[in-house]
Parts: C-alpha cells; sequence; structure tokens
C-alpha cells in the first residue's frame, strides 16, 4: 500500500476519531488539537506525514492574531453584552408588545421584531434568547399563549443573531472562505482575482435575513388565523394606550440609531467590518450611559463575558488550524474532492451534501464546531468546482442556524430552558419544530433564487 493511500486513510480516520471525541463530551479544541497531534505522529511514523509541515501552525496562528477582521469578534462581543446589560432590550419588548398586543398574535409579532432588532443590535444568539426568555415568555404566559408557541417563537427569534449582521458565525465562516478562495484562486492561476470580504458577506446576508423574518411573521399570522385561541390578545388600560406611540419612539429609536450607524457604515462603504465593529462598541456605552446603566460593574461584566467568549472562539480557531492543515498534510482535501467530484449532479449535489451534513451534525454538536470542522475542509473543494463563495456563505450561515434550534442539542432550546421554570424541554421540541421547517424554506428560496444573497453586494459594493 502507498504511503498516499495510508495517508488518506489516516485522514478520514481522523475526521471520524474527532466526532468521537466530541460526542463524549471532550473540550472541543483539545479535541481537535489532540486528534490532530496523534494522526500526525502516526502519519510520521508510516512515512505518509511530513514533519516539516507542522511548522506552519505558528504562522496559521500568527495570522489569526494580526487579522483584522477577526479584531471585530470582541467588538461585538461587547456591544452585544453592555446592550444586555443595559436593559435595552427589556423596554423594546415591553412597548412593542403592548403596540402589536391588541392582535391575536401581537405579542408573538414584537418577539420577532425585537428579535430582529437585536439581531441587528448585538449578534450573539445566547444573549438575545436569554434577555427574551427573561422578558418576554411571562408576558405571553400570562397572555394565555400556548406554551409550545411561545417558546419556538422566542427560539427562533434569537437565532435571528446568527445571520442578521453584525454576526460572529458570518465573520469566521467569511474569515474561512476568504483564505479558501486566495488559495484555489492561486491554484487556478487567478491571480487577479477579486477577494471576498466579510463586508460583502454581510450585505448580501441581509435580505435573506429579513426574507426568515418575514416567514416567522407570516407563520405567526396563520396561527392567529387558524389557531386564535394558542396566541390571544392583551389588555392595556387607557394610559398605556394613550402614551404609546410616544413611548415606542422613546425606545426604538436608540437602537435604530445604532443599527444605523453600525450597518449603515458597512452597507454604504464607510467602514470595514472592524471599523463599524468599534463604533458599535462605543454607540452601546453611550445608549448605556443615556439610561444611567454604565457604571465600573457593568463594564466588568461586558469586559469578562467578552474575554470568556472571545477565547473560547479563539482557542478553537487554533485548534481548527492544526486540524485543517494535518488533515491536508494527510491527503484529506483529495479525498474530499474525489467524494464531492464524484456524487450526482455536479456541483449542486456537493453542495446539497456539504448543507446536509452541517444541518445532520447540528443535532449534535455546537455551530461553532461545526464551522471549524467543516468549512476549512470543504468549502476549498466547493469553490473549486465554481461555487459562488457569497452565496455559499449565505447558505452556510441559513443551515448553521438551524444547529440552535434542532433536538436534542440546539443551544437556544438549552438557553431557554435555563430561564423558564415550569416550561418542559418537550414543549420546547415541539415549539420549534415549526421553525427549523420554516429555515429549510428560506434555503430553498435562496436556492432557486440566488439573486437574494448576490444581487445586494453587487448593487452596494
Amino acid at each position: 500500500m502507498s504511503t498516499a493511500v495510508i495517508g488518506e486513510i489516516l485522514a478520514v480516520c481522523m475526521f471520524a476519531g474527532l466526532f468521537v471525541l466530541l460526542m463524549s463530551g471532550f473540550p472541543v479544541a483539545f479535541a481537535l488539537g489532540g486528534a490532530s497531534l496523534l494522526f500526525a505522529s502516526l502519519g510520521m511514523l508510516l512515512g505518509a506525514f511530513d514533519a516539516p509541515l507542522l511548522a506552519g501552525v505558528v504562522s496559521r496562528i500568527f495570522d489569526a492574531m494580526v487579522n483584522d477582521v477577526l479584531v471585530a469578534i470582541p467588538l461585538f462581543i461587547f456591544m452585544g453584552t453592555v446592550l444586555e446589560r443595559a436593559r435595552i432590550a427589556e423596554d423594546l419588548l415591553t412597548t412593542m408588545g403592548q403596540g402589536f398586543g391588541r392582535l391575536h398574535g401581537g405579542l408573538g409579532f414584537s418577539v420577532v421584531v425585537v428579535g430582529a432588532l437585536l439581531a441587528a443590535s448585538t449578534g450573539i444568539v445566547g444573549a438575545v434568547v436569554v434577555t427574551m426568555g427573561l422578558i418576554s415568555l411571562p408576558a405571553m404566559r400570562r397572555a394565555k399563549y400556548d406554551d409550545r408557541l411561545a417558546s419556538g417563537i422566542i427560539c427562533a427569534s434569537g437565532t435571528l443573531a446568527q445571520l442578521i449582521p453584525p454576526s460572529t458565525v458570518l465573520i469566521l465562516v467569511g474569515t474561512f472562505l476568504q483564505n479558501a478562495n486566495v488559495r484555489v484562486q492561486s491554484d487556478l492561476g487567478n491571480y487577479g482575482a477579486a477577494p471576498v470580504t466579510v463586508v460583502e458577506i454581510f450585505v448580501a446576508a441581509m435580505i435573506p435575513g429579513l426574507v426568515l423574518v418575514g416567514l416567522y411573521l407570516l407563520f405567526v399570522a396563520f396561527i392567529a388565523w387558524r389557531h386564535p385561541q394558542r396566541c390571544p390578545p392583551i389588555d392595556m388600560d387607557e394610559e398605556e394606550r394613550r402614551t404609546l406611540r410616544a413611548r415606542m419612539l422613546k425606545v426604538m429609536l436608540p437602537p435604530l440609531a445604532l443599527i444605523v450607524a453600525v450597518l449603515g457604515s458597512i452597507l454604504f462603504g464607510i467602514a470595514t467590518a472592524t471599523e463599524s465593529a468599534s463604533v458599535g462598541a462605543v454607540g452601546a456605552m453611550v445608549l448605556a450611559a443615556a439610561r444611567g446603566q454604565l457604571g465600573l460593574g457593568m463594564l466588568k461584566h461586558a469586559c469578562r463575558a467578552t474575554l470568556s467568549m472571545s477565547t473560547m472562539i479563539f482557542v478553537i480557531l487554533i485548534g481548527a488550524s492544526v486540524f485543517s492543515l494535518v488533515f491536508r498534510g494527510l491527503g484529506g482535501e483529495k479525498v474530499a474532492e474525489d467524494v464531492l467530484g464524484s456524487i450526482p449532479g455536479g456541483q449542486e449535489g456537493a453542495v446539497l451534501i456539504v448543507l446536509a451534513l452541517m444541518f445532520l451534525l447540528g443535532f449534535f454538536i455546537d455551530t461553532f464546531e461545526i464551522i471549524f470542522i467543516v468549512v476549512p475542509i470543504f468549502a476549498p473543494v466547493l469553490l473549486k468546482l465554481g461555487v459562488d463563495p457569497i452565496w455559499l456563505a449565505v447558505m452556510m450561515g441559513l443551515m448553521l442556524q438551524t444547529s440552535y434550534l434542532t433536538p436534542p442539542f440546539g443551544f437556544a432550546i438549552f438557553y431557554l430552558q435555563g430561564v423558564a421554570r415550569g416550561l418542559a424541554i418537550g414543549s420546547i421540541y415541539r415549539g420549534v419544530l415549526p421553525f427549523v421547517a420554516l429555515q429549510v424554506v428560506s434555503l430553498a428560496v435562496v436556492w432557486f433564487w440566488p439573486q437574494v444573497a448576490t444581487w445586494l453586494p453587487k448593487a452596494l459594493l
């Protein structure tokens, strides 16, 4: 047996072994790095892996440290944490709930709209789901909403933060696709090809994100029409009705101004993703200060939360860099090319298989783990087949969003259960399933009409 074949066998075994480690509960960063080093050692013993390749790990870590785009991740996390602590979401949900509350399903409409606004303000799924679970679920229960419907709306609306910019998920997917595209174009001899940027991916995700919001609203409207008893209206006194318009303007203008500052600067080419993240971080502190919420204790909490989440992401990124380097060194990329190239349907069949793999993995492992494992391995192969990287990023973002909702390990489900007393996890599972189906519908929309994702970047950038 040739060393090339041995290397390919080891690459496949490493890929399979990684999932065994992950399912055993082993920390993902150490699972990625440990599996890589173990199989690199086996490869060296069997003559199927060149030891000098491991020297590339240092340069990859350094590249991550100096990557301007990745600096946006802690800045957006800080922005979201400050906004969460400033209780802006609480006022938004309360006031918007009263604005729509006289309608059947009105509270559901308000949760979806506020979820979209918070998504465009924070980019952090956990913060949005927890905040809305603490505030809107008690209100929906007081209004006698069906538990399944209420939990499904809250979980699904919270996951909009994964797709609607600024999204840490899109930043990571975009970074991997950007690097993969550079390598693929270089291999193909297209040295003058236009680079893929995170800004383009942010812009491309805007319309699909709004399509998904529209699908959620239509679903709530359908339930209100067919089963009005599941989502009754709420009562307001005369004083609340009289002051409603003024209160809505008061609570909506500050976060809308921040959204315009952050996303507007990106959409119109005024700032890069990192620069807009800086604007967002400062803007969040200004809003918190204006509400009298910006104190030393709050800043300490925001900084610690930012440090904790950012460290987790970057440690996994380092492990994923080692994993992809060893996987390529063992010949795993060739295996991926052969497998995807032999799938019926060519380019479309290959994309469908990768998206299906991401969907299945979402039942068992975290979104970030899926990104760090799947995207570096399969994205270069798909790009070599001629797939549009911008469209691919949006499709991956939509598919990754489902991983927060798919039982048994959907993290949005756990976030909500952690803050909702007396809410059975079975009710949450049944509540999120229609929204998973709606996310699949949104994937189909972008699949059959790719212009939904590709038109806006071409028009604005």
